[in-house]
């Protein structure tokens, strides 16, 4: 069986904590299919399945922080059912009668046909003749031990659908799983059915709310009852920000308060949801540091920059938004994007890592997009085969990325695959940004705002927009003749927007 195993989610992730599991033991995956919300220092990300087959046994309990590299769980190479403990839940069979030589040298299953065409016959004589009325068949005589009906809603001990986990938690927790109704798909048992059922006796209950993990943290912060909120998300799953709108502000209205109430302090209003816990801020400044320090430390810097005409640039980008409705219009930040990943593929050394004492050139361009996050920090998912993509789709991709960044609905694919990072820091007002290279990347591309400034162009004096376009590398991997190159290659796409 192949082992699913803790993933390293960026080069300064030693490890994460399981928050919880999107598959169950018995399902069949594939490769690439999210099986599981893992949380690091710095985001809450969806991790994909690295092999197809069956999930065969769950080896780490939400809530559990572990190294990475640790197994999670089992996958069966075939798609097999996982094996019921003393032949619980196993599905009911139909055999073939065994053909057992009996005293007058007849087999069962003769006997078998002979009595089922006799069985046959009495029937025929039993029906109604032609003109007859049919009387109602008599009901089959109940024997005297016979069990009470079971209502609908109950299921027999055989049939009841729970997991290997949670069968061993109803086990130490005395709990009787077919007095619970599940509320897992298809009615399965879920393990907060068996918690709950042991904290308070098993009762019927509504089925549970689809929302993401953090959408439940956040509404068990603030107080917010799923039950209550629409979800807007996929099958209308509840999502953080639906959390935050539900949420009653300090504004919101009090109920009258009784003459013997007491008065409640100011400061005992619902904490707000947009705060960050300041032990989630200080370990991703922690994460952070850590990996900037080993990265001045460890990777010799050189610095290049240029400054880029983005006469032609921005002249084509208006009248591109011009003829285009306004879902598909553009911003300045899609053709930096689109340069920065084409001259990536036309200069392949500054496209890679530097692992093991040698360059490992990258297997598509994977554009690395510096994204910071509202609460503090940042990450750098990818934009996978961003050369590749048309700008319309480009800029779709990264708004996209951009969302899911911020709402902490990352894919483990998206934040370590990147083979070059993008930084921007033109919306912020910021002309030059020299940044620091994320490991084991070679190199790391900065753009700044477009700004209008006096140029000379074919002699003449004039007020162009321009860009600086700044490149940190790594002089391990390439020499500044390379990083040259590349800027050089940003300069001329820039300068022929048609190319992008």
């Amino acid at each position: 069986m192949a082992e699913f195993t803790m993933p390293s989610l960026g080069a300064d992730m030693d490890e994460g904590t399981l928050l919880e599991w999107l598959v169950e033991p018995g399902d069949l995956v594939h490769k690439g299919d999210p099986v599981a919300v893992v949380e690091t220092a710095k985001s809450t990300i969806e991790v994909e399945c690295f092999e197809t087959g069956t999930l065969a046994e769950l080896l780490v309990e939400p809530g559990s922080t572990v190294p990475v590299g640790t197994p999670l769980a089992l996958i069966g190479a075939t798609a097999t059912k996982p094996e019921h403990p003393e032949g619980e839940g196993k599905p009911h069979r139909t055999r073939k009668p065994l053909k057992v030589r009996g005293p007058e040298g007849s087999t069962e299953t003769e006997k078998a046909g002979r009595m089922g065409k006799a069985e046959k016959r009495r029937a025929a004589r039993r029906a109604p003749k032609k003109g007859e009325p049919s009387k109602p068949p008599s009901p089959p005589p109940v024997p005297a031990t016979a069990p009470a009906p079971v209502p609908s809603t109950a299921r027999q001990g055989s049939h009841i659908e729970a997991g290997p986990l949670v069968r061993h938690l109803a086990e130490q927790s005395g709990v009787d799983l077919e007095t619970l109704h599940g509320s897992g798909p298809g009615g399965r048992v879920t393990r907060t059915d068996v918690e709950e059922a042991a904290a308070g006796g098993a009762t019927p209950r509504q089925p549970r709310v689809r929302a993401t993990p953090l959408a439940r943290r956040l509404a068990a912060e603030v107080g917010v009852d799923l039950a209550t909120v629409q979800g807007t998300g996929r099958d209308s799953a509840v999502r953080a920000a639906d959390v935050r709108q539900a949420a009653p502000g300090p504004s919101a209205s009090v109920p009258p308060a009784s003459a013997d109430a007491v008065p409640v302090r100011p400061s005992a209003e619902l904490p707000s949801v947009a705060h960050v816990p300041d032990d989630r801020g200080a370990a991703m400044r922690r994460a952070i540091a850590g990996l900037m320090s080993r990265a001045n430390r460890d990777i010799p810097h050189y610095y290049l920059s240029t400054t880029v005409d983005m006469a032609a640039a921005m002249d084509w980008l208006h009248e591109h938004n011009r003829r285009s409705p306004i879902g598909e219009r553009l911003l300045p930040a899609a053709l930096l994007l689109k340069a920065a990943a084409l001259a990536a593929r036309d200069v392949p050394e500054l496209n890679g890592s530097w692992t093991d004492d040698h360059f490992t050139a990258g297997e598509g361009v994977h554009l690395g997009v510096a994204v910071s996050l509202r609460g503090g920090g940042l990450v750098a998912p990818a934009l996978h085969h961003a050369d590749a993509l048309a700008l319309p789709q480009l800029m779709t991709a990264l708004k996209d990325l951009v969302t899911r960044a911020r709402t902490g609905r990352l894919r483990g694919s998206e934040v370590s695959d990147a083979t070059i990072t993008v930084t921007n820091l033109g919306d912020q007002g910021v002309e030059t940004v020299f940044g620091v290279i994320y490991p084991p990347q070679v190199a790391l591309v900065g753009f700044g705002r477009v700004v209008d400034r006096p140029c000379a162009v074919d002699g003449l004096l004039g007020v162009r927009p321009v860009v600086t376009a700044t490149l940190s590398a790594d002089h391990r991997a390439t020499d500044g003749a390379v990083g040259a190159r590349y800027l050089t290659a940003v300069t001329r796409l820039l300068q022929n927007p048609e190319q992008l």
